[in-house]
């Protein structure tokens, strides 16, 4: 009896050890998660190095209250920009889910963001270009703020306005610097947002 018991104690003990090891296997591990965005502002400002001239802002929007990357209703601004103008450009961007400032943690975790600018508008016969105006601590770029210069003699007036954010990317990876690298998702990483606003030039 004393045996039989020894063995039911010890068969007990392995299935435990067993579902143990097992659970402990399929933990799933901690990995960096994408942002929820639900809201992007565009803040354009007229400026001329130059001359020193500093314009008034203004703000194109996109949002979704279910984000921007996971509804299926977004509300997108069109972006109207003046032939042969400079506009410093900043972006901001939030959840309303969670009520948190996306620009805040962007710029915490600026090493693991990036933003690219594509579309018709960049790429192609491009009609605008981008410059960064801010790097990590690395000397990476980010693309919260940068300029965009509209060409003097543009070869059409209504083109695509693409943004997409780049999350825990590969920096150096080659091309990566140049904010209308087209082949983005080789220097890996996820997307955390890919919106298209249109753009009309007067």
């Amino acid at each position: 009896m004393k045996k039989l018991n020894f063995n039911i104690l010890l068969l007990l003990l392995s299935a435990s050890v067993l579902i143990f090891s097992s659970c402990e296997s399929n933990d799933p591990e901690d990995e960096n998660e994408g942002e929820l965005i639900t809201d992007v502002t565009l803040k354009f400002t007229e400026v001329d190095p130059a001359q020193g001239f500093i314009g008034t802002p203004f703000e194109v929007q996109a949002s979704d209250p279910d984000g921007l990357e996971l509804g299926n209703n977004p509300t997108i601004e069109t972006i109207n920009l003046e032939i042969g103008k400079t506009y410093l450009l900043e972006l901001s961007l939030f959840n309303r889910i969670e009520n948190e400032d996306i620009t805040e943690e962007i710029e915490e975790e600026a090493d693991e963001h990036q933003f690219f600018f594509l579309g018709s508008a960049f790429v192609g016969s491009p009609i605008l270009t981008y410059i960064y105006d801010d790097e990590d601590g690395d000397g990476n770029p980010i693309g919260l703020r940068g300029f965009v210069t509209v060409a003097s003699v543009p070869s059409f007036n209504n083109a695509q306005f693409r943004l997409i954010l780049r999350h825990d990317l590969n920096k150096s990876f080659v091309g990566a610097n140049n904010p209308n690298f087209e082949n983005f998702v080789e220097a890996g990483g996820e997307t955390d947002l890919d919106i298209t606003f249109p753009l009309v030039l007067n």
